[in-house]
């Protein structure tokens, strides 16, 4: 793709994002896109939401488990970034159209906060531990911007990996002090069970993800820095929310984290 349908494309996510509408799948529209493509058009998507006040604070992994693939329909990993204006307050009641969520849907992960930089190729597992100062449950309530969620990696990838909001639970736990893989989830909406799945869902291990995910932005030559949160990729496949509905949920040895949504 030329630079101009690139910045065109990546306007219209931003457009959509902000007056709450969908567009047609931009692998419907240009057959020929390829994941490079999408990442530009995503690039540009963040340039227009940092431009209007937001501030990068962090990346996001998607579409890292078998369960969230297999409903999805896509089967490869990929990437977003995440500002300021993404995150609510755990416990808190999300405003959809505030939020400009369009088409919601809950997906329970492990969150990391790094206390140091780092940058691949070559990055561990045993690394990402090294460089986090902890981790904690997190709702991330992905959206798209392609309608109907009728998504293939390409639309996923320009659209931010599907970001909507996140919500990180306020206990901080240090990496080291458990076995994350083994960490069991039970996630409830309206207080009814809603899902379940372990850390090692993601990749055999959370840190895994995080640690391709460095490895991917470094032969972008883009790190992550001290002070970022790197959302991990969820634990259950993803459940749909509207206004009225409350999430819940609890990690082995991290703790708890919910979330609201109203009109």
């Amino acid at each position: 793709m030329d630079t101009a349908l690139i910045r065109q494309l990546g306007d219209e996510l931003f457009d959509a994002l902000s007056e709450r509408r969908t567009l047609t799948p931009l692998t419907t529209r240009y057959a020929d896109i390829t994941v490079d493509d999408a990442y530009a058009i995503s690039l540009r998507f963040l340039d227009r939401r940092l431009a209007s006040g937001e501030k990068l604070i962090g990346k996001k992994i998607g579409v890292t488990s078998k369960p969230v693939q297999d409903m999805l329909g896509v089967f490869q990993p990929d990437f977003g970034f995440l500002t300021d204006a993404m995150q609510v307050a755990d416990g808190t009641t999300v405003s959809l159209k505030a939020s400009g969520l369009i088409q919601p849907r809950a997906e329970g992960e492990i969150a990391f906060m790094l206390k140091s930089d780092l940058q691949g190729p070559g990055v561990t597992r045993e690394d990402v531990l090294a460089a986090t100062e902890w981790v904690a449950p997190c709702f991330e309530i992905v959206d798209s911007r392609i309608d109907k969620w009728q998504i293939k990696i390409q639309d996923t990838v320009a659209d931010n990996a599907s970001c909507g909001v996140f919500v990180v639970g306020t206990r901080h736990t240090d990496p080291r002090a458990l076995d994350l893989a083994a960490a069991a989830m039970q996630m409830s909406k309206n207080d009814a069970p809603a899902g379940s799945g372990l850390g090692s869902a993601v990749q055999g291990h959370p840190a895994e993800a995080v640690a391709w995910l460095a490895n991917t932005l470094g032969a972008f030559g883009i790190p992550f820095k001290a002070g970022e949160l790197i959302l991990s990729g969820s634990l259950a496949p993803l459940v749909p929310a509207v206004a009225g509905d409350r999430f819940s949920m609890h990690i082995e040895g991290l703790g708890d984290c919910s979330v609201t949504f109203s009109e």
